[in-house]
């Protein structure tokens, strides 16, 4: 939330226009009949922060949440269903956790996209204040490469310092890495099929 007062609709919930009533020393609620230019302007804070909350939700959840009336309340509504109470969200973040350090490759899944994949599922871990170190979210990438990739990870660990490398350093690494691969298995498939080509043509020769 960029915006201040729309931030302090959400925290302080609806302002509540007040007066002093005439000959007394009693504040009440004021009547809307009563408003001047201010009080609009002020009740119109928290129209534009409940309709901005509003709209950034799918059509299909603020039809759940229709019957409240102000930002506040509908915040407040919105994290008791998605995030639960401090139980759940603690359970939320065990089960995060053991997935990460579970995470490895997929049969069949291209590098890039595993690479993809851990990158959204770190960001995903942290949103929720999972807090995880540098050196074991570098380790947990490489360690997560698929076993075809053995030899490659003992090198880079053997020739690379992880903890003095940055996430998108060892990514780049790694990238480099499978450009090599793919270029030698072409270069192979190159000479093979010359090496072929120079036998057919030694047997037809003859």
């Amino acid at each position: 939330m960029k915006d201040a007062k729309v931030w302090r609709s959400i925290v302080r919930g609806p302002q509540v226009i007040t007066y002093q009533r005439e000959n007394s020393e009693e504040v009440a609620v004021k009547p809307a009949e009563l408003y001047d230019d201010a009080d609009f302007e002020k009740m119109k804070e928290d129209e534009k922060t409940l309709s901005t909350l509003t709209i950034a939700l799918s059509h299909e959840i603020a039809l759940g949440f229709r019957e409240l009336q102000y930002a506040k309340t509908l915040w407040e509504a919105l994290i008791e269903v998605y995030e639960g109470n401090e139980d759940m969200r603690r359970s939320r973040q065990d089960l995060l956790r053991q997935k990460f350090n579970m995470f490895n490759h997929v049969l069949g899944e291209s590098l890039e996209t595993q690479l993809h994949r851990f990158i959204t599922f770190v960001t995903e871990i942290r949103s929720i204040n999972i807090n995880l170190t540098a050196v074991e979210t570098k380790n947990n990438m490489v360690n997560s490469l698929p076993q075809s990739w053995d030899m490659n990870v003992a090198v880079i660990k053997k020739t690379k310092d992880l903890n003095r490398l940055t996430l998108s350093e060892i990514m780049a690494i790694i990238k480099a890495c499978d450009m090599d691969d793919k270029q030698r298995a072409i270069n192979h498939a190159y000479k093979a099929a010359g090496s072929n080509s120079a036998s057919n043509n030694a047997l037809v020769s003859q």
